[in-house]
């Protein structure tokens, strides 16, 4: 049994797990108690719903673990097409991992989440929404940081960015799909291909 004291950190672990490997509507309260640890009572001593915990969970998440993980990837010190070659490979690094524990492409769990729960439940919606829109936005900083320093043209940075975004989260969204790890090799080339650049060599991933 958890300690009480990491009781609430143990839920949204175990929240944030079940429904990236399995899905929101399959993962139920019980379920969560028993990977976590965690007795039920104590569940509703934290959380008055599934809904409540996921929502805290994700937000809890993206400040400690993703916040400063795409600080780093975009960090401004960092050339705009490095920031960019970071991102695909940080992605394809990051599925490679889970797939070598499960056995399974994940993809997004935003995405996945996002469109289970988009016309059911409010507050998830909007805490996803504004998740996937602060990822758009280190893009597009990016983007107009590369077309200011004339290292590519991109005079629409914000159009640019949300279609950069689209094209990795279907390819995301695909893989998981097709349980295919193979299809997020070449993410690299085809946004430099997007932005009109042809060396694709420095950003083919590793296999």
């Amino acid at each position: 049994m958890g300690r009480t004291s990491d009781a609430k950190q143990r839920l949204m672990d175990a929240v944030l797990d079940l429904v990236w490997k399995g899905s929101y509507g399959h993962t139920s309260v019980d379920l969560i108690c028993e990977q976590a640890g965690v007795k039920k009572g104590s569940f509703y001593h934290f959380f008055e719903s599934k809904s409540d915990l996921t929502a805290e969970a994700l937000e809890d998440s993206w400040a400690r673990v993703y916040r400063p993980m795409y600080d780093s990837i975009f960090s401004p010190s960092k050339s705009p097409l490095d920031r960019l070659k970071d991102h695909v490979e940080n992605c394809y690094e990051e599925q490679k991992k889970e797939f070598d524990k499960c056995g399974r492409v994940l993809g997004c769990p935003l995405f996945s989440l996002g469109n289970e729960i988009s016309m059911q439940e409010q507050r998830l919606r909007e805490v996803v929404q504004n998740m996937l829109n602060i990822h758009v936005r280190y893009l597009e900083t990016a983007l107009r940081d590369g077309h200011s320093q004339g290292l590519f043209s991109c005079p629409h940075p914000t159009l640019m960015a949300h279609t950069l975004f689209r094209y990795c989260e279907g390819t995301l969204t695909e893989a998981r799909i097709m349980n295919n790890l193979e299809l997020l090799r070449d993410m690299g080339p085809a946004i430099l291909g997007l932005l009109g650049l042809n060396d694709f060599s420095s950003v083919k991933l590793a296999a």
